[in-house]
């Protein structure tokens, strides 16, 4: 049986859906044309970093599924973690590492994608240890080597071609140039993707308040589906060339997470190997001294404030490609009493597949986010404060749908002209206080259900 689907004001059948959209997607996929846009062509990255990715054998046809990152000195480094209560062996060994070395002398970062080497027992745990045992000889160092893994749960890797696959990346990074570094990120980033359409790749200059040097920051990124908040949700690494001390980096990565990583929903489902980690080797200075150690310093705040959003940019790209997604959402709650009431409200509207689904049919069906908000367990909520408004992105006058309670005479043109945009920001006024909170988020489509129903086939 085959039903008629309205989509983009196209009609088609579900007969063909699953053939069609099983060769748009799928684990290890080609780069897809429409996303190529979002690739940097170039990039200014932090110094004493290198970074490469190589097949070793995980995934077919020859597509990059391990990725190295290595700094020539010792690193700073601070990392965020999964809630779930199974916790895949790359979380537990990195987890362990990171508290032997009190957050230092980290030398290097393996990831591996198809495997995510997650309920996989003592086998998978001997296999994580593997993999950062091979790193940290290479590094010189022991216990110098973080690891990731993504891909299917519950299958064990295939640890010999791992373990060449880092020796061979290994002796790539020794031998890149400068002008190879760019193209060097470019493979890192293709090496981690899964359902992934497109390497995520970002890089950026900042400035210190004491010292008016510039600093540089780059980061890779992972993630289309299994996205949602309690951290991480994904694979995301930064790096960086700031001298920085393991406590201001762990109050800053805290920080950062709560308002990207941690501000992202795709599907309402969280991940066994969700991980962000953040690399520090100072390298940018050459006098070896900590400039960022106070957490009330003017320094800490700006490099704060700078990863927040830079791991905003990074975490965007997730929901750009979030699987079977047309729309790029923003929600935006404000006039909250607290951030945390205005992160909640945002989450519950993000995650609630009634209003995810009115996005993908274009319905301006206003009263599902309403009744989110209604339900997001926010006692403070007052109903005749409370208005909703349609932003659109084309620089045109925001579409109001309810005011301090009461419904407007909505236009249903121009409500349908907005839902039809890519791009659209949701905006819940509390009018309770001064806080706010933002979440991003996709609609829910028919490809979806294909993708992950045919995960591993």
């Amino acid at each position: 049986m085959s039903y008629l689907i309205k989509s983009n004001r196209i009609l088609y059948s579900t007969k063909f859906l699953p053939k069609f959209h099983h060769q748009i997607r799928k684990i290890g996929s080609q780069i897809s044309e429409s996303k190529k846009h979002l690739i940097p062509s170039d990039g200014t990255y932090p110094k004493g970093f290198k970074a490469t990715g190589v097949h070793c054998g995980i995934k077919k046809n020859g597509l990059k599924d391990l990725a190295l990152i290595v700094s020539e000195k010792p690193c700073t480094s601070s990392a965020v973690f999964t809630t779930n209560v199974f916790k895949a062996a790359p979380i537990l060994v990195s987890r362990e590492i990171l508290e032997k070395q009190n957050g230092q002398n980290i030398y290097s970062l393996v990831v591996n994608s198809g495997v995510a080497n997650a309920v996989t027992g003592t086998k998978g745990l001997e296999n994580a240890k593997k993999m950062s045992d091979t790193a940290s000889k290479l590094n010189g160092f022991e216990k110098s080597s973080l690891v990731m893994s993504t891909g299917v749960i519950g299958q064990h890797l295939p640890i010999e071609k791992v373990i060449n696959g880092i020796n061979q990346a290994y002796n790539l990074v020794k031998q890149q140039t400068s002008e190879e570094l760019h193209e060097g990120w470019i493979k890192a980033a293709e090496s981690i993707m899964t359902t992934d359409t497109f390497p995520k790749l970002r890089s950026k200059q900042f400035t210190l308040p004491s010292s008016g040097l510039k600093y540089n920051m780059a980061g890779t990124t992972k993630g289309a589906g299994m996205i949602h908040p309690n951290m991480a949700t994904l694979l995301a690494t930064v790096v960086t060339d700031v001298p920085i001390s393991a406590k201001a980096l762990n109050e800053a990565i805290k920080y950062a997470a709560d308002r990207s990583f941690n501000a992202i929903s795709i599907d309402n489902d969280m991940s066994t190997n969700d991980t962000f980690a953040v690399l520090a080797n100072g390298a940018a200075t050459t006098d070896g001294k900590l400039i960022i150690n106070d957490v009330n310093g003017k320094d800490f705040i700006q490099f704060r404030n700078d990863l927040s959003e830079f791991a905003s940019d990074l975490a965007k790209l997730v929901v750009r490609d979030g699987e079977g997604a047309t729309k790029f959402v923003t929600i935006h709650v404000k006039g909250a009493k607290t951030f945390a009431d205005a992160k909640q409200i945002a989450s519950t509207i993000s995650t609630s597949s009634l209003v995810k689904t009115a996005l993908y049919g274009q319905d301006a069906n206003w009263g599902r986010i309403l009744c989110a908000v209604g339900y997001a367990g926010v006692s403070s909520i007052i109903p005749n404060k409370v208005s909703v408004s349609f932003i659109p992105t084309d620089g045109t006058s925001p579409l109001r749908l309810l005011t301090l309670g009461e419904p407007e005479n909505v236009d249903e043109t121009r409500a349908s002209e907005i839902l039809a945009m890519e791009d659209l920001e949701i905006s819940v006024e509390l009018g309770i206080g001064n806080e706010e909170a933002k979440m991003w988020t996709c609609d829910y489509s028919h490809e979806y259900i294909t993708i992950n129903g045919q995960y591993r086939t």
